[in-house]
């Protein structure tokens, strides 16, 4: 698959469906979803935001992305550490991307050692992209391919992938984040619910490439899984301006950098959720996306109903972005006491509407 990235830092695994799906704004998405249509048989309609906005995540990426370069750095080092230098980096499209080529290039830069980079599909309830894992496996080992994505919101990702890695011998469900706040990998570069700039946008900082898609008409079983790439947005496009900003920050380890990078959290984010879940009466947890980098997908993507912020994070400059889409979205706001996570999304049920 085309995507805007350099062909030396990944490989898309993934079947080019550009012209071949309509997308669909995210009210008429999200009554489909809830009605019981699968989220990935579908796309969004991606919106280019305002130049408000843009403004925020340029002034996030300065202000933040020495705290992201850090934790790539961190989670490098864990990496060589616990699973040395022969190792197979498999992203997971799209989020998990341009986290993949950042970490890529911090082994280069360190350890001077090229890393093979792929970027394959996983979905929530349907699974990790089968033709994807073969063609991975048919040109390296089981026990060098490591996944590799964003952050962890509430663990469901992982939980997939645990399931689908018991399909392929010596393939481990281990995976790489910058951030888990839901307390469950080792493999994180903090456990802080960290800000992740390119969390802020859609395609336009992940290779122009969309989230992806899966539905029998158009996927199919020799298929990868689909995706559309977005050439009419190239003249807005920043994924290579991301990495190159945050590889200029790529600094050795020290002590004195402001992460937490043990597992110090009491419970485990799940546990959180489903407190939330308990309080506003929600019976499914799918509308409850915790952390910054899931909040942000809430209101760049979905109906969102309400905003919960950690009172302690009230004038965060983490924050401002979600607060300003929060606002163009007529979604509630409301602060409260949360211990894993700075922020929490919560998407409307469309019966309420």
């Amino acid at each position: 698959m085309n995507s805007s990235y350099k062909k030396e830092d990944v490989i898309f695994l993934l079947k080019d469906v550009t012209g071949m799906v309509e997308p669909l704004a995210s009210e008429k998405r999200e009554k489909l979803i809830q009605s019981g249509m699968h989220y990935s048989e579908m796309l969004p309609i991606e919106y280019i935001p305002s130049k408000e906005y843009m403004d925020i995540y340029f002034d996030s990426l300065r202000i933040f992305g020495q705290s992201v370069a850090d934790a790539i750095g961190t989670l490098a080092d864990k990496v060589i550490e616990k699973r040395g230098k022969n190792i197979v980096l498999v992203s997971l499209a799209r989020a998990g991307t341009p986290i993949g080529i950042l970490l890529k290039r911090y082994i280069k830069w360190k350890y001077n050692v090229e890393l093979s980079h792929y970027s394959i599909s996983i979905i929530r309830d349907r699974g990790i992209d089968d033709n994807a894992m073969k063609y991975i496996l048919a040109h390296h080992n089981a026990k060098d391919i490591l996944f590799v994505d964003g952050w962890i919101g509430k663990g469901a990702i992982l939980k997939e992938l645990k399931k689908a890695a018991t399909n392929y011998k010596g393939v481990s469900p281990e995976l790489a984040v910058v951030c888990d706040p839901a307390g469950e990998t080792t493999l994180a570069g903090t456990y802080n619910d960290i800000f992740i700039p390119s969390s802020a946008l859609n395609a336009t900082v992940c290779g122009l490439v969309s989230r992806t898609f899966l539905r029998s008409d158009i996927i199919g079983e020799n298929d990868f899984h689909g995706a559309i790439y977005y050439r009419e947005y190239e003249s807005l496009d920043l994924s290579c301006q991301f990495i190159d900003a945050i590889q200029k920050l790529f600094r050795i380890y020290t002590d004195n950098t402001k992460l937490q990078k043990t597992r110090g959290i009491q419970t485990r984010g799940i546990i959180e959720v489903q407190n939330q879940a308990k309080k506003f009466c929600i019976e499914d947890i799918n509308l409850i996306k915790p952390g910054i980098g899931e909040t942000t997908r809430v209101l760049l993507r979905r109906v969102p109903w309400k905003v919960l912020i950690d009172e302690r994070y009230r004038d965060d400059k983490e924050l401002r972005h979600i607060i300003k889409l929060a606002k163009e979205k007529n979604s509630e706001i409301e602060y409260t006491e949360l211990n894993n996570y700075k922020c929490m999304g919560i998407i409307k049920k469309m019966k309420d509407i």
